[in-house]
Formats: structure tokens, sequence, C-alpha cells
């Protein structure tokens, strides 16, 4: 018989680990195997606890060096159920037909595959899909947060996973943010993306909060996409 460990078993573990890097960053460099293991933790929590959530996600693309005037926008509401995947509902959209047709929605279509359950968590940012390196210097200050960096490489090849770094709280080990560039294109016209996340502490669970992707083709040119969530409204064991 297999045991589950229950949420508030997660939490405490979590908090044991990252006892043990506050313990071992007294006197030293944190431990790179504590850390990671927290990183891990904490994902998994998430996973486990967090039964579904809605958003509020509005998207803007611009062009070439423009970063005031939108050439084209879209807000919609984003619906997740854990073992289901994500389902979105366009509130508004204005702007270019083009872009909104070629580029917003494909970018809706692909974020609902990648959610769908047997490929969600081949996205996660945890030791399981990606090699993890933490960076020396100790704990640094984000937004307000103390950070442990880790450099990552993904262990697999794909337009969402990343090469570059993220931060994760130094106390839940929770993701703080995320920049780097795609392991893959997502077209052979696209050009490499560099792509930027922030998160924030929601109920405790890392929740995306704005997003930033720019790439540069010879056919295309400059092209930026940011998105930002608001209003979430979380589901989850505990009921908060």
């Amino acid at each position: 018989m297999v045991l589950r460990r229950s949420g508030t078993a997660r939490t405490v573990l979590v908090i044991g680990i990252l006892l043990l890097v506050r313990a071992s960053g007294q006197s030293q460099e944190p431990d790179s195997a504590a850390v990671i293991r927290a990183v891990d933790a904490a994902v998994t929590s998430r996973s486990e606890n967090v039964l579904g959530f809605t958003d509020i996600e509005h998207f803007a693309v611009y062009r070439g060096s423009d970063e005031m005037h939108p050439a084209a926008e879209m807000t919609v509401r984003d619906t997740y159920k854990r073992g289901v995947g994500k389902e979105f509902t366009v509130i508004s959209q204005s702007g270019s037909a083009i872009l909104l047709h070629f580029g917003l929605k494909p970018l809706l279509d692909s974020d609902h595959t990648i959610n769908q359950p047997g490929n969600v968590e081949r996205s996660w940012f945890n030791s399981a899909n990606y090699a993890m390196t933490l960076n020396a210097g100790g704990v640094q200050k984000l937004d307000g947060r103390d950070c442990f960096l880790l450099d990552i490489k993904p262990k697999a090849v794909a337009p969402n996973l990343i090469i570059g770094t993220i931060w994760v709280d130094a106390r839940d080990g929770t993701l703080v943010k995320i920049d780097g560039i795609a392991s893959k294109d997502p077209s052979v016209l696209s050009g490499t993306t560099h792509m930027m996340r922030q998160y924030s502490n929601i109920n405790g669970y890392s929740m995306a909060m704005h997003a930033r992707a720019e790439s540069d083709s010879a056919l295309f040119g400059r092209t930026v996409v940011t998105i930002d969530y608001t209003s979430y409204k979380l589901e989850t064991k505990t009921g908060k």
C-alpha cells in the first residue's frame, strides 16, 4: 500500500527543508541540494492542494519599438481544474485581426494543450524537468522577498521550457520569478524568444502575475507579448 502525504505533512516537509537551508546559510553558502528539495516540495504541494482556480488575463501585443500602444489586445477568463486542464472564455478583444487570430489565439491553444493532464507535469519548474544549479551569493532581495537564484536547463526541448534562471523564496521554495530563453523556438519564423514571468504568493501558492515574451525575426521584426493576471479565485483542499 502506498501512503500519500497530506497537505499538512507536505507543508511540514517544506518548512523542515528550509530550516536546514537557513541553518547552513548562517555560516556558509546554502546547501544546493536542500534548496532544490525545497523547490520540488513547493511544486508538489501546489499540484496536490490547488484543485482549481479562475483568473482574468489581459494580453497585449506590441510591434517594433512601440511598447506604449498595443497593436492587439485580448482579455480572457481562465478556468483551471486539476485533472481536466484549462478553458478560456474571451471577454473582449481589439486591434489587428491578424495578430488576434495568428498570434494570441495560438497562444491560448498552446496554453490549453500544455495544461492538459499528462502534459502539465512536464512544464513544472522542478528537478524532474530541469537540471538546477544554485547561484553563488546567498540570499538576494526581489520584490521585498529573500530569494535564492538557480540556473536551470531543461532535460527536454520545447517552446515552453526555458534555459535561464529562477528566483525562489528562501522561506518556502515557492517561485518568485523566471527569466530565460525558450529551449525551442515556437516556429521557424519566430526567432529566439526571451521569456519572463513574475509570481505572487496567494494562499501559500505561487501564481503568475505578469509575463513578458519578446521575439525578433527577420520576417516579422520585433514582437512583444505581455500578460497581466488578476482576480484570482483559488479552490484548495483546505478551502482557503
